[in-house]
């Protein structure tokens, strides 16, 4: 068993933030989600946030330290898509994603770095995707956002890493949320088909990993992207 350290998650009201956070309250640690709606999984704290507002995610954090005490491992999950073509994608589908997806990240790293800093302890993960670095049609922005993740956990690192700080990225591939069921069945196959593992991910293999991640077994790990996609992405 790891220590119990406290624990933020962004996005922890649905699918892989949910699980993520579900399986750092089954190790026993004290988890804390952020939501714009929604609840995360029992055993946790839910606190709203927006994360494209660094008031909000101030607010959030203050709540959390009050309660659960200072953040120690925080995972920035919270994302959003808005897929289209490049020729058809208005500047304010590319620029929300950004807001989102990577510079939600950086404030609410940011952040978590304050107390981080001061305890000389901290665990940085961020949720990518496999296509941040594959690439995937009709996903200019996502992609853009998820690859950025990368470059900001690498430097996280390099700025943070002799302060007994890590950052790193899981980069999960194709997994069974809401999202991929209602895919039509023809859809599903020939992704199925694409991935040498030969199916999608359950969202708790990817919450092992960030569990493992953020553990005292990884502490020599750091700047690393962590693929769980089946093997679609190898190397990419």
């Amino acid at each position: 068993m790891s220590t119990a350290r406290t624990v933020l998650v962004t996005g922890g009201n649905r699918g892989i933030g949910f699980a993520i956070a579900e399986e750092f309250v089954a190790a026993g640690h004290r988890v804390a989600v952020t939501a714009r709606s929604g609840e995360g999984p029992v055993g946790s704290l839910t606190v709203r946030a927006d994360v494209t507002d660094a008031t909000s995610v101030d607010t959030a954090f203050t709540e959390v330290e009050a309660a659960l005490g200072p953040v120690e491992v925080v995972v920035a999950n919270a994302g959003i898509t808005r897929d289209t073509l490049l020729m058809r994608m208005s500047e304010d589908d590319f620029t929300s994603v950004i807001d989102t997806n990577l510079s939600g990240a950086f404030r609410v790293v940011k952040r978590a770095s304050k107390g981080m800093l001061k305890a000389r302890f901290g665990r940085v993960v961020l949720i990518s995707s496999v296509v941040g670095l594959y690439g995937s049609a009709g996903q200019v922005n996502y992609s853009a956002s998820k690859s950025g993740l990368v470059g900001l956990a690498r430097s996280v690192t390099r700025e943070l890493g002799s302060r007994g700080i890590t950052a790193n990225v899981v980069a999960p591939g194709f997994i069974e949320t809401e999202m991929t069921a209602v895919l039509p069945e023809p859809q599903q196959a020939e992704y199925k088909r694409t991935i040498p593992a030969g199916r999608f991910a359950t969202p708790s293999e990817v919450a092992r990993v960030v569990t493992w991640i953020a553990g005292d077994d990884a502490g020599y790990i750091s700047g690393a992207v962590i693929p769980v996609d089946g093997g679609l992405g190898m190397g990419h």
